[in-house]
């Protein structure tokens, strides 16, 4: 029998071989915002080739399983512990990446944009982003997350009540955020780089992906395993 079926949802793959992400964000399967949804379903709507996905997922999965790799434990971690690595890990990584990144989003629509018109829409599109997730991590990180931590020294509902008000709207920002990486993946055709792209180019979208594939991530531990313990 097969490890996985199209019963099983893009989250709890990921959970168990986070490779699949891989996969899926080659094919545009959602594991983060939308991830709690059964493959057969999202096969069905994108008319994806169900067969060649489930054979290779599978056959990536046993090949990783032969040699010796073991599923991340995030089950055995507190709620505390995986609050530390989702701040030290991801929001750092956002912290340094998202200036410093706007930096060549505006330089290339200076310097190409009359040639290349979709690098207005790009600029546009990033500067949202931008603004939306740090917004977002300060959130987080100033009301959430301390709360969290506080839950797992003194569990109580009082406390339990307090953390999903303060919650509120996260999953709606995380879909929010989610959306605008689809919109600047759709728009550069997969960080497709135009014949001829300069050095700076070639590092915007280069960088461009590595955003998207972290904050993906970062928004499956939050969405899937995180909040859904409390």
């Amino acid at each position: 029998m097969s490890p996985f079926t199209r019963e099983h949802t893009p989250a709890d793959i990921v959970n168990i071989y986070p490779k699949a992400s891989d996969l899926f964000k080659k094919n545009r399967i959602d594991f983060c915002c939308g991830g709690d949804r059964p493959l057969g379903e999202l096969f069905d709507e994108k008319k994806i080739d169900e067969s060649m996905i489930l054979h290779q997922l599978n056959e990536e999965y046993t090949d990783w399983k032969t040699k010796g790799n073991e599923s991340p434990s995030w089950d055995s971690v507190s709620n505390t512990e995986l609050v530390d690595h989702i701040v030290y890990t991801h929001h750092a990584f956002l912290n340094d990446e998202l200036p410093a990144l706007g930096q060549f989003v505006t330089k290339i629509y200076r310097v190409h944009g009359a040639n290349h018109p979709h690098l207005k829409e790009l600029h546009r599109l990033y500067n949202e982003l931008k603004v939306e997730l740090e917004s977002h991590l300060i959130k987080e990180e100033m009301e959430v997350f301390p709360l969290v931590k506080q839950y797992d020294r003194e569990p109580s509902e009082e406390l339990c009540q307090r953390i999903h008000e303060a919650n509120g709207g996260l999953e709606e920002e995380h879909d929010q955020a989610g959306d605008l990486l689809k919109e600047i993946h759709n728009l550069t055709n997969g960080f497709e780089l135009p014949e001829g792209a300069c050095n700076s180019y070639q590092i915007t979208y280069k960088r461009l992906a590595e955003l998207e594939a972290d904050t993906f991530q970062h928004i499956h531990l939050e969405n899937n395993i995180l909040f859904k313990r409390i």
